[in-house]
């Protein structure tokens, strides 16, 4: 359930995440022709990081916290700070609300929430943004539908919940359906590293559906218990991304790092 975020909210996994949808957004933004934003796991808008659920994991701490504050931060992580500092020290935007605050007059967002109250939270927490339609549906099965949009142009963020044990070949099913029906759209997949021969096998099966432009962007904190690692499979991203996001991904490693032998990388697969 999407909710549980409320556990992991602002830790390393989202300042990885959340930091690339931003830049991508901000990228796309140079031209003005609208665009259209799709979430399909949107959750609830905004996180207390003050509340019981997060303080509980002190995940934070490890994550948006260690650089919320710095001035040394690299270029391509600043349009998401911004947005993050704007939300206090005790809030922390989910994507929904990052969109919501970054969308122009012309740009459109979709966000798929399947709990009524947490969608309703979302709807509270962007101030019901004229940009936002919240649809009260399963993001998987909704995708297709939504696709292509109107526009042409824009992102799609499937960021799921990872509770089940097939959520891998889920995510892997349904990008392989939505880019067959728009295949020019970029497409930001979000999943934790944990089972290396599960990881293997979503890339194998991503190799044989023939999909091009694809880049993987993994970073690990060298985290002793938990989550250590997680990565952004990103298709059609722009050209610039090996060149902006290899040395930032090795500073967030660095500053982030909770154990021996931190790493990052991008590469192209």
């Amino acid at each position: 359930m999407n909710y549980r975020h409320a556990f992991h909210a602002g830790n390393f996994a989202d300042v990885l995440k959340h930091g690339l949808l931003c830049w991508i957004v901000d990228y796309l933004q140079q031209k003005e022709a609208p665009l259209c934003f799709i979430d399909t796991h949107a959750g609830r808008g905004v996180y207390d990081l003050s509340s019981p659920e997060a303080l509980k994991t002190a995940e934070a701490g490890q994550g948006i916290q260690k650089i919320r504050d710095r001035d040394d931060v690299p270029a391509p992580l600043r349009p998401y700070l911004d947005l993050v500092r704007a939300q206090g020290e005790s809030n922390y935007p989910g994507s929904p609300l990052l969109l919501a605050r970054r969308a122009r007059p012309q740009d459109r967002i979709v966000a798929c929430e399947l709990h009524p109250q947490e969608a309703e939270a979302l709807r509270s927490a962007t101030g019901h943004a004229p940009q936002l339609r919240v649809l009260e549906v399963d993001g998987y099965r909704k995708l297709p539908a939504l696709l292509p949009p109107p526009e042409r142009r824009g992102v799609v963020l499937i960021d799921p919940p990872f509770e089940q044990p097939d959520e891998l070949q889920c995510l892997a099913d349904a990008f392989i359906r939505a880019h067959r029906k728009w295949p020019t759209g970029v497409y930001i997949l979000w999943f934790p590293v944990k089972d290396a021969a599960q990881v293997a096998r979503f890339r194998d099966e991503l190799r044989s559906a023939q999909i091009p432009k694809l880049a993987l962007c993994l970073l690990d904190v060298a985290r002793p218990q938990g989550l250590s690692a997680s990565a952004i499979l990103v298709a059609n991203a722009p050209y610039t991304l090996e060149t902006e996001w290899t040395p930032t991904l090795a500073w967030l490693a660095r500053i982030l790092a909770q154990g021996d032998g931190a790493t990052s990388r991008v590469e192209h697969m």
